[in-house]
């Protein structure tokens, strides 16, 4: 929804361009303002995610010249570039990428307001949408949101797990509400709010039955050289956090790896193969206590960052916000007790 501190956005870029003076005149921000409709943060939008003019257009139903055209009248109203045009394609200048981002909160503001205000014509109390990382899921996350539906059986929750990196692009494109995740170093500290909640114990894991579930002595040199692995992307913790152990045991990384960002694909493909997995014990609960993987007898003494609840320093809790940040706040501690 285009509040009153996106339109203070809008401002900040019109002043951008190399050739404005920094005292522009207030008239050039009002006719912006007059200017700017949904439609063209439709396009800026399409644009950003497909890269392609001709591709844009076909998804906002129109021409490729009426695309060209809206394009066009955008880049007149910022007085500026904001896609470089490529023999194949486009891509966004720096001050078209900040469009870009802009365009895409706005657009998930005024959905998530629609929806707000459809769940309680309907009788609801609200809406929350909630982004995890699933070593949080499990024990954290999900107990405070059957407890948060006990509370309030009409509020409307969705919840959407990743990793991190992903989780803090779906809070900073204003998809939800808030994050349970781990900080991203790339990610501005100061666009969100930080509280520390917890952190995971890393497991090397394999299918039952699996020729290593006989061994009481494992080795690194041995896994590393000998069997194939499945892993989570090198941006990830627990990546990260393997790549530190085998630098300082000086092992090189494992050369068969299959590379998978879906926790439940990787739970799924250790089932069917010999290959070795990493990861946090929180994400292996149920398995392991089904019996379909065992854990192996190495340990990995490289702490992972911490996760918590982050949040945009930009906007004020809801009331639904405060209650779960609560009962999460109060599962955490009950959990740090119990362990």
């Amino acid at each position: 929804m285009l509040n009153k501190s996106n339109f203070g956005h809008i401002r900040y870029l019109a002043l951008m361009p190399a050739n404005t003076p920094e005292s522009a005149p207030p008239v050039l921000h009002r006719s912006l303002l007059n200017r700017l409709r949904y439609k063209h943060l439709h396009m800026l939008v399409a644009l950003g995610s497909s890269l392609n003019l001709h591709r844009a257009s076909l998804s906002l139903a129109m021409s490729q010249p009426a695309a060209t055209r809206m394009l066009r009248e955008i880049e007149d109203m910022f007085g500026c570039q904001l896609f470089e045009r490529l023999p194949r394609g486009m891509r966004p200048t720096a001050l078209g990428a900040q469009l870009v981002r802009f365009a895409e909160a706005s657009l998930n503001s005024l959905d998530r307001c629609a929806e707000d205000l459809a769940a309680r014509r309907q009788g609801g109390y609200g809406y929350l949408s909630i982004g995890t990382i699933m070593g949080a899921a499990p024990d954290l996350v999900m107990t405070a949101v059957a407890r948060m539906k006990t509370q309030s059986p009409q509020l409307r929750l969705r919840i959407m797990g990743d990793t991190s990196d992903q989780i803090l692009r779906l809070l900073d494109q204003r998809r939800i509400d808030m994050a349970i995740a781990r900080r991203s170093p790339a990610a501005h500290s100061s666009s969100y709010s930080f509280e520390e909640l917890g952190n995971e114990r890393l497991l090397v894991v394999v299918r039952s039955g699996h020729p290593l579930t006989r061994r009481r002595k494992l080795g690194w040199q041995e896994l590393v050289g000998d069997w194939p692995w499945i892993l989570q992307p090198t941006t990830s913790p627990a990546r990260i956090a393997l790549d530190q152990l085998l630098q300082r045991l000086e092992l090189p990384v494992p050369a068969d790896i299959i590379e998978c960002s879906s926790v439940y694909s990787m739970q799924q493909l250790v089932q069917l193969t010999d290959a070795v997995m990493l990861l946090s014990e929180s994400a292996l609960k149920d398995y392991l206590r089904m019996g379909l993987v065992r854990a192996l007898p190495v340990c990995i003494d490289v702490p992972m960052a911490p996760f918590g609840i982050l949040t945009r320093t930009d906007d004020a809790p809801t009331q639904e916000q405060q209650r779960f940040i609560a009962l999460l706040r109060a599962q955490a501690q009950g959990l740090a007790q119990a362990g």
